[in-house]
């Protein structure tokens, strides 16, 4: 064997025994994480969570004492940390194979495990390694004093950094200034001493290969997916980062990878994180169910009112276990929190009405509301809840509560819309941004619990959470903002997270952007803006099961007349009194000048739908409600849902009681009854000549439907007492 040869197998030998050496003495057993908090705020847990996961070994500094070390979110300071990690590394000051890592808490999660953090830092071959920034802080003036770099960052951030034991309780040692100096200027000027920095063999992580600050950096990091776990993946030097640091101001950059890094969500598993810490009431007696402040607030009109007064009785939550509080501040709504009041005042004994006579703003309405909660040691919780909002699970309270989060919200949106009750992102004005993520959580691809900026319209609060982080807090008002932009900020601000769930259907919101209160009843015009609404409240019951049972649901009471509900017995009420409201009834005459001609060949006693600016929301209707009956029951034809003839025909003996037999100008007519027989008038009814068949008794909310012309030459019976009324369209003439 030659020389040459040797030599290279001994150093190959020699190598492989360093490696193996610095392996055994980089084992996570020697790997000690210590971090400071005086508190165990929601930064703090998550931070110990993501911990766990990878089972690092933390100690904790400070718990439970008084935070001296000055704002450092807005200025300098830190210095306590200092002091807690010099008397701290006494203890481990001897130990020459034992690594520290020390990090920040509130802003901090980890995306991998020791094994991967030792070779890493392993690798980069130095004794102390500080995480690097783009901003020279606090003391921009020593920018100049930096070694160069030709790639990466190249300012010292104190919010991580790792190295031996020794060096670091040697460095640490140094500290003699106060707690509420600069930590970072503190580590700055030793790393800047180049006498030191050889010493210790010091050196910055510029390519954020275990430390990952996000402030001046967040267009580098993205989500990076791997098999049932995400990381948080730096594109600029294509590294993998260990620990992920929200320093300054990018705390919400870090919930948003939060909600992901590194298994709280994934496209495997979903939400990993969402049965944590779960709380659970299955077998509480009502009695002993936590005590929910539940604060509506009407600020401006509203549709659909009625119904979500009425939600607030049928919750599936002890109605003895809440306490309500309404703010009207419409005076078109006085008359619905009235009605409401007068019908389940005996359920909630003690709640507070304040209506608008009062001439309560907003912001002291909310104030107001929170502060009941505040100041009652017995109120577990607080929620808010907006008229437009419709609470369709008559579980959320049990759900939110469940969640146990400190502030959290169900996550509704209108309809068909993006438009929702969050959002994932701010602009750096403060104001909405649309995060990467946002429309598959409001399309529901993505299910789970998300810590999001900003909430409104429905949330909850936990009541020992307002009386402790909260408790020095304006949550609603300040001059110029808006109360919902006021209460984020102030819950951010205090390091509380926001959620927002959509691990359950809990409603939608409603739009209320149209909504014209001139009109008798303006829900009757909603149903392009809020069908959902509309139909709840518009059409019968029992429409749906005409395709699930045509059996039971459609009758034939004559040859191609079909019998079955379309509307609600609301509807058939609201169109009648719009009517009859409205006043401008038809004489009956041939003479007609609404008309093209201006004649009508079979006149009735009517008013047309374009007469009450109606006539886009019947055909809307027409479209949606009576095309899919029309093509079930006459298989082969396509309606078009065209139709220029829409009207509400009055009958009365003194005025016009019957009709003459006729054909109407139509492919298909629909008649639908908007009284009941027996009850508002007798009489009346229908006769189809050709068959010899009658219709006698229409049932309110029914429709006829029956061939126009040519075969079901017809007549409308006599009235003999009462007013009857039915509404007729001609559709496809």
């Amino acid at each position: 064997m030659s020389s040459s040869r040797l030599l290279c197998l001994l150093a190959l030998a020699f190598f492989q025994s360093s490696v193996s050496a610095e392996k055994r003495r980089l084992s996570p057993e020697n790997l000690l994480v210590i971090t400071a908090a005086t508190e165990e705020t929601d930064g703090f847990n998550r931070f110990m969570r993501t911990a766990r996961e990878f089972n690092y070994t933390v100690k904790v500094l400070g718990l439970g004492e008084d935070w001296k070390g000055g704002d450092v979110a807005r200025t300098v300071g830190g210095g306590q940390k200092v002091r807690w990690l010099k008397k701290e590394l006494l203890k481990h000051s001897d130990k020459k194979d034992m690594v520290i890592m020390f990090v920040d808490s509130y802003d901090v999660i980890f995306a991998s495990g020791p094994e991967e953090l030792l070779l890493k830092f392993s690798r980069l071959g130095h004794r102390v390694i500080f995480s690097a920034e783009g901003f020279c802080w606090p003391d921009q003036r020593l920018a100049s004093k930096y070694p160069e770099v030709h790639s990466g960052k190249r300012y010292l951030n104190s919010g991580g950094f790792i190295g031996f034991a020794p060096d670091l309780s040697v460095i640490v040692q140094q500290w003699k200034y106060k707690d509420n100096d600069d930590d970072q200027l503190f580590y700055t000027k030793i790393y800047l001493d180049k006498t030191q920095r050889t010493k210790f063999n010091m050196t910055l992580d510029h390519r954020s290969r275990i430390f990952q600050n996000l402030n001046g950096a967040v267009e580098e990091v993205v989500l990076k997916f791997e098999r049932a776990k995400v990381r948080a993946r730096n594109v600029a030097h294509d590294t993998l980062p260990v620990v992920i640091h929200g320093n300054g101001p990018t705390k919400l950059q870090l919930n948003y990878l939060g909600n992901y890094v590194p298994t709280a969500w994934t496209y495997e598993n979903g939400c990993g994180i969402c049965d944590d810490d779960l709380l659970f009431f299955n077998d509480a007696p009502d009695e002993e169910m936590p005590l929910v402040y539940v604060a509506v607030f009407i600020e401006h009109a509203t549709p659909f009112m009625e119904e979500f007064l009425d939600r607030l009785t049928t919750l599936n939550y002890p109605i003895g276990r809440i306490r309500l509080f309404i703010h009207n501040n419409v005076v078109y709504h006085e008359h619905h929190v009235q009605r409401f009041w007068e019908r389940h005042r005996s359920l909630f004994p003690d709640a507070q009405l304040i209506g608008p006579e009062e001439n309560l703003q907003e912001d002291k309405a909310r104030n107001m509301a929170v502060e009941a909660c505040r100041k009652n040691p017995e109120c577990d919780y607080y929620f808010s809840i907006d008229s437009d909002v419709a609470l369709t699970n008559l579980d959320t309270l049990r759900i939110l509560i469940e969640e146990n989060k400190s502030v959290i919200a169900p996550m509704l949106s209108r309809h068909g819309k993006l438009w929702s009750n969050f959002w994932g992102a701010l602009s750096p004005e403060g104001f909405y941004s649309r995060s990467e993520d946002y429309i598959e959580i409001v399309q529901g691809k993505r299910i789970g619990l998300w810590n999001v900026p900003y909430i409104t319209q429905a949330y909850l609060i936990k009541g020992s959470v307002l009386r402790s982080k909260l408790s020095q807090v304006s949550l609603y008002m300040d001059d110029g903002m808006d109360p919902d932009m006021v209460f984020c900020r102030s819950i951010r601000d205090q390091g509380v997270f926001m959620f927002v769930s959509n691990r359950d259907e809990f409603g939608r919101l409603v739009s209320s952007a149209n909504f014209n209160t001139s009109r008798l009843h303006p829900d009757m015009w909603q149903i392009f803006d809020n069908p959902v609404d509309w139909k709840e409240k518009y059409v019968s019951e029992n429409y749906s099961k005409i395709f699930e049972d045509e059996k039971t649901y459609v009758e034939q009471p004559c040859p191609d007349v079909y019998w079955f509900p379309a509307f609600s017995e609301k509807m058939c009420d609201h169109l009648v009194e719009t009517m009859e409201d409205h006043g401008q009834w038809s004489g009956g005459s041939h003479k007609d000048e609404r008309l093209a001609g201006g004649y009508e060949n079979v006149p009735t006693v009517d008013i047309h739908m374009n007469q009450i600016g109606f006539e886009k929301e019947w055909l809307k209707f027409l479209k949606e409600y009576i095309v899919p009956v029309t093509e079930k029951l006459y298989p082969g034809y396509y309606p078009k849902a065209q139709a220029i003839m829409n009207f509400v025909v009055r009958y009365r003996p003194d005025e016009q009681p019957s009709l003459r037999p006729h054909h109407d100008s139509s492919t298909f007519t629909i008649n639908i009854a908007l009284n009941r027989k027996g009850i508002d008038y007798e009489g009346g009814g229908c006769r189809f000549l050709r068959y010899d068949c009658k219709v006698e008794s229409p049932r309110k909310g029914w429709s006829f439907m029956h061939p126009g012309r040519l075969t079901h030459y017809h007549e409308g019976l006599p009235t003999t007492r009462g007013t009857r009324y039915i509404m007729v369209s001609f559709v496809d003439p």
